[in-house]
């Protein structure tokens, strides 16, 4: 399968610290690729990495065949966008002027969007569902609100990858639900998508694959199945864990999902 986005022999340090080093990933087009790890393995970094607001320093990133050190910052953002974890607009912008800016790639310098611009925001709100909201100020919707609006702005840039830094970062049940199906959905269509997460169960019920991240380098790339095990998660975050098989009696499929491990009496009592 094409990959959207290579990643060879990647390494990045602020300074004299070290964040990662000697990272290989492809996220194929069509896929979503999940980074998992405890805070501070350098998850949010590598996406910055992969969008060009930080260089690398060394390996390189490779988008449709094409070094992105050798990209402009306009070339860049036609073909990748980035959704952030979180995002407060400090003005009360219509949510069809947020989404529009997604088209700020494809305009000259001060031209203002055009009907086409603008049609291509309305077709992205109609996708994820909120074109209703059009013309509400975007400080007035709800946090899961917001994130969809936010992946329709990204959508309107017509990027062929789209990263996501902890989509459902503070967002309740049913929100988190929505933002990852939308995420299969897009992946579906063609895109390439890479994000990252904190919890193994979005990684094993709505991802392709999945990289463990720690320590500064990658544990294991591949299916969740093949990478997300008792062993593997105890070993990210520094905690016993179980995973339990089920059936999903509606459809009939086979379900992993992990939970961490009851603590014992004896080992509570000590602490």
């Amino acid at each position: 399968m094409e990959a959207g986005v290579i990643v060879k022999n990647a390494s990045f340090a602020y300074g004299d610290k070290d964040i990662f080093h000697g990272l290989n990933l492809e996220a194929p087009k069509g896929e979503v690729l999940c980074l998992l790890g405890p805070n501070g393995c350098g998850k949010t970094t590598l996406l910055l990495c992969l969008n060009g607001t930080l260089k690398l320093k060394g390996g390189e990133v490779r988008l449709a065949g094409r070094d992105i050190s050798s990209m402009d910052a306009t070339e860049i953002a036609r073909k990748v966008g980035f959704v952030f974890q979180e995002h407060s607009a400090p003005f009360p912008y219509p949510v069809m002027d947020v989404v529009c800016m997604g088209r700020a790639p494809h305009l000259s310098m001060f031209s203002a969007p055009s009907k086409k611009d603008r049609r291509i925001a309305e077709e992205a709100l109609e996708k994820v569902g909120m074109l209703h909201l059009k013309d509400k100020p975007y400080t007035k919707i709800s946090g899961g609100e917001r994130q969809l609006v936010l992946i329709a702005r990204t959508i309107a840039q017509q990027p062929e990858v789209i990263l996501l830094d902890e989509p459902t970062s503070h967002l309740d049940f049913k929100n988190q639900t929505l933002i990852l199906r939308m995420i299969n959905r897009l992946a579906r269509q063609g895109l390439s998508i890479m994000m990252s997460s904190h919890l193994p169960n979005h990684a094993l019920q709505f991802s392709s694959k999945v990289a463990l991240m720690r320590g500064g380098g990658i544990l294991a790339v591949g299916s969740p199945d093949d990478v997300i095990s008792e062993g593997s998660l105890k070993e990210v975050y520094g905690i016993d864990v179980r995973i339990l098989i089920g059936r999903d009696e509606t459809g009939g499929r086979r379900v992993r999902f992990c939970m961490p491990a009851i603590e014992s009496v004896d080992a509570a009592a000590s602490r």
